[in-house]
């Protein structure tokens, strides 16, 4: 009786372990995800029956790719050799990874007094070690990358200066967290302005902005 009771036993636990082996979820990601950071400013919240609703703001987005640590450390590197392991060879830093990083806004940005007006554009970094700068382009952008293509920008491959628009200089900090994930945010924010965010490792980068 009691060798049928522990056989029974085995043969639920087995069981139940082939069925959480069928059900283990398929996530089908590419290996560096997309991202948006998004806010709205300008706007005012107003009292309606339904709700406070926000009325009239405007949307600042920034859309990327968001590549993953998965066991690295020291991603941006050292000396003479400073960011050269996420340029892939380009000049400067897509931001992120895959296709180019965009900032689209509804709203005029001021950045150290010089106006972003509202549009859609291209984000990168120039990397050095100790400083770098945010640099806001209109440089035509591949829908898809094609290798015969020398002109138009994809990711920060066939970065041309000569579209910049702003460069900024941003702030560097040492997060006290590592981030798995390269991740754009916005903080500190305000009806009028906040902090542009990026962090990866343990490495921050920050500068601020007016909205209007």
């Amino acid at each position: 009786m009691m060798r049928s009771s522990i056989l029974a036993t085995l043969a639920i636990v087995i069981s139940g372990a082939s069925l959480a082996a069928q059900t283990v979820p398929t996530v089908d990601l590419p290996p560096s995800p997309r991202g948006l950071a998004a806010i709205q400013v300008g706007g005012t919240w107003a009292t309606t029956p339904e709700g406070p609703q926000y009325r009239d703001g405007k949307w600042i987005t920034v859309d990327y790719g968001r590549p993953v640590l998965r066991g690295r450390t020291g991603i941006f590197g050292a000396g003479a050799e400073y960011g050269n392991a996420v340029k892939g060879g380009a000049p400067v830093w897509r931001a992120g990874a895959n296709t180019t990083t965009r900032l689209t806004t509804q709203a005029t940005l001021d950045f150290g007094g010089k106006p972003l007006p509202p549009g859609v554009y291209n984000v990168l970094v120039d990397l050095r070690a100790g400083a770098w700068t945010l640099i806001f382009s209109n440089q035509p952008v591949q829908p898809e990358f094609n290798p015969d293509d020398k002109v138009n920008l994809s990711g920060a491959t066939n970065y041309d200066p000569k579209f910049d628009l702003l460069r900024v200089p941003m702030s560097l900090d040492v997060s006290p967290v590592s981030f798995e994930q390269f991740t754009i945010s916005f903080v500190d924010v305000t009806t009028g302005g906040g902090t542009l965010m990026m962090v990866w490792e343990t490495t921050a980068a920050m500068v601020p902005f007016l909205a209007r």
